[in-house]
């Protein structure tokens, strides 16, 4: 059965040194996250290209700890996105095999939206029964 879990959070970036090479940033991620999942995450994003001209990628793993549906333990994220004139392109899912404690054997999608400079999510997930 297929579950949602929708919510906001909040996300803190810095950089990271030394950058793997040139035109590549490194940054950290931890999350603040709320609602029907109560978690914090970790993780790590690596990015390229020029954002400020609206041409950029990025990819990042980043592992979420706390609550999902009254289940505790964590899983892992792992980010893929682009933009470019045609738009944005964002992917996360739940990396396979990644679950632990009470969330085991989790898979699904985590669907990011940005509005009014709000982070909200709806994270569509299984888990086994």
């Amino acid at each position: 059965m297929t579950h949602h879990a929708r919510g906001t959070f909040t996300v803190k970036m810095l950089p990271l040194t030394p950058a793997p090479a040139e035109g590549i940033s490194r940054f950290s991620i931890d999350k603040e996250i709320h609602g029907d999942l109560e978690a914090t995450t970790k993780g790590e994003m690596f990015s390229g290209g020029d954002p400020k001209l609206g041409v950029a990628g990025y990819v990042a793993i980043e592992v979420v700890t706390g609550t999902l549906g009254g289940r505790q333990g964590s899983f892992a994220l792992q980010h893929s996105g682009t933009m470019d004139q045609g738009g944005r392109k964002l992917s996360v899912i739940v990396v396979p095999g990644s679950g632990t404690g009470e969330l085991k054997g989790i898979s699904g999608t985590f669907d990011i939206q940005i509005a009014n400079g709000q982070h909200s999510y709806d994270l569509e997930y299984k888990l086994p029964e």
